[in-house]
């Protein structure tokens, strides 16, 4: 039997004209903080923006949101709420906040179900927190999202670095569009492009769109946003 889902997902993308996945290949360099203040910032610019949260092994944007009390709405698919000018649509949803004990193809199932009923409507950039690593979850992302394009999140440690440029080479030979990298963490004293320092007041401002959108962590990242689209008008 043909899974009618990939064509559905194709629907259901129909009205958002970019779709920016935020990946990255280490655990805590700051994947999450950076696809959920990207969206922040998109929407506060006046975007109409949506953030899907697909990390099913540790799902957090709802925690840097303080996304509380919301659940999608029922209307011929699943409409994400709206959050502070973000459409926010996450897998803790369904989760009651707990760990998911799927594995290999019940991920990538899940994952694509999801795609499948979400409608996004309208939308000037999706942004996608990307399942960690070059897996099946994520390499199905990519596969029913074919124009997905990439902002890797890496950190200055060499290990974070080494494990980014493998990854990478990979994307490259299967010919998903890089958009660049963001450096997460970094020692510079001064914002350069495609950097954002390493900012302590941050952690306080987990949970509060507003204070979050006030940290030196926005700020950089905003300063990033014409490295990352050029001279695209936001």
């Amino acid at each position: 039997m043909i899974d009618p889902r990939p064509s559905v997902i194709s629907e259901r993308l129909s009205g958002v004209k970019r779709v920016i996945a935020v990946t990255g290949w280490k655990g805590g360099i700051g994947k999450s903080v950076t696809a959920s203040t990207l969206a922040l910032t998109l929407a506060r610019k006046g975007c109409r923006t949506g953030l899907f949260d697909l990390d099913f092994a540790g799902a957090s944007d709802h925690l840097i949101l303080g996304a509380k009390g919301l659940f999608p709405k029922e209307e011929k698919g699943l409409e994400p709420p709206l959050l502070c000018g973000v459409k926010f649509m996450s897998v803790v949803f369904f989760s009651e906040n707990k760990a998911v004990p799927l594995r290999g193809a019940n991920v990538s199932d899940a994952i694509i179900e999801l795609l499948a009923i979400t409608q996004w409507g309208e939308l000037d950039f999706l942004v996608l927190d990307m399942p960690p690593g070059v897996n099946d979850a994520a390499l199905d992302v990519m596969r029913f999202i074919p124009r997905a394009e990439v902002l890797a999140v890496t950190t200055p440690s060499m290990i974070a670095r080494d494990v980014l440029e493998r990854s990478l080479v990979l994307y490259r030979k299967l010919k998903v569009p890089v958009l660049g990298v963001l450096e997460n963490m970094s020692p510079a004293r001064s914002p350069r492009a495609g950097r954002i320092r390493l900012d302590p007041a941050l952690e306080k401002a987990l949970g509060r769109p507003e204070a979050l959108l006030k940290t030196a962590f926005a700020r950089d990242l905003d300063r990033c946003l014409p490295f990352v689209f050029g001279k695209m008008k936001l």
